[in-house]
């Protein structure tokens, strides 16, 4: 089995989180995705609790077996991505583990701690996004370009920041799953801006 670890703050999960995890399947890329919420431990400014992120990624999940949430990240001492990797590896030791990652992402990838060893370990599924080019990523990464896949799946321009400021906006709906816009009115989450301004 092809398992993607999908990482994340999800502050909020939207319909592109779900959409690129879909697409990724359909697409015979992967078998299934696990999605990873950041632990509250990044201190990054308006991060709502690790219990409403992950339970608005369970609700948004709920509805496709192929798609599992953990809480491996929400651990007293602060986990970096390539411990991440290495858990789900030793949990399914028979199946390959992907990370799942933006274009962006793949840009600033040496700056992240042990990269080399993610990526001669995992496969890295790249996901296309308008503006960002990958052709000076594979070349930064040459030795590794068997490790690193680019799709042909393109992110749509949704970010978390852009859902949070909006909330109450009546076309809100449009980008969030019913049930996790539910979630979001129900404990009054992101209602004043000064707690999340500034966090991706």
């Amino acid at each position: 089995m092809r398992i993607g670890i999908f990482g994340g703050c999800f502050n909020p999960p939207h319909k592109m989180h779900l959409d690129i995890a879909l697409e990724l399947i359909q697409n015979g890329y992967l078998d299934k995705v696990i999605y990873v919420p950041a632990s509250n431990k990044y201190n990054k400014p308006g991060l709502v609790s690790n219990n409403h992120r992950y339970q608005m990624l369970k609700l948004m999940t709920s509805k496709y077996p192929m798609l599992e949430v953990s809480d491996f990240e929400f651990q007293e001492q602060l986990k970096y991505t390539y411990e991440t990797l290495d858990y789900f590896k030793k949990k399914y030791s028979n199946d390959e583990i992907y990370f799942i990652m933006g274009a962006d992402n793949l840009d600033e990838f040496d700056t992240w701690r042990n990269y080399e060893y993610m990526l001669s370990n995992y496969k890295m599924l790249v996901i296309r996004r308008d503006g960002t080019s990958t052709i000076d990523a594979l070349a930064k990464y040459q030795k590794y370009q068997h490790n690193i896949i680019i799709t042909n799946l393109k992110a749509i321009m949704l970010s978390s920041t852009y859902i949070r400021h909006n909330i109450t906006d009546a076309n809100i709906n449009k980008y969030l799953d019913l049930d996790v816009l539910t979630y979001i009115k129900d404990n009054h989450l992101y209602e004043k801006r000064s707690e999340y301004e500034g966090n991706n």
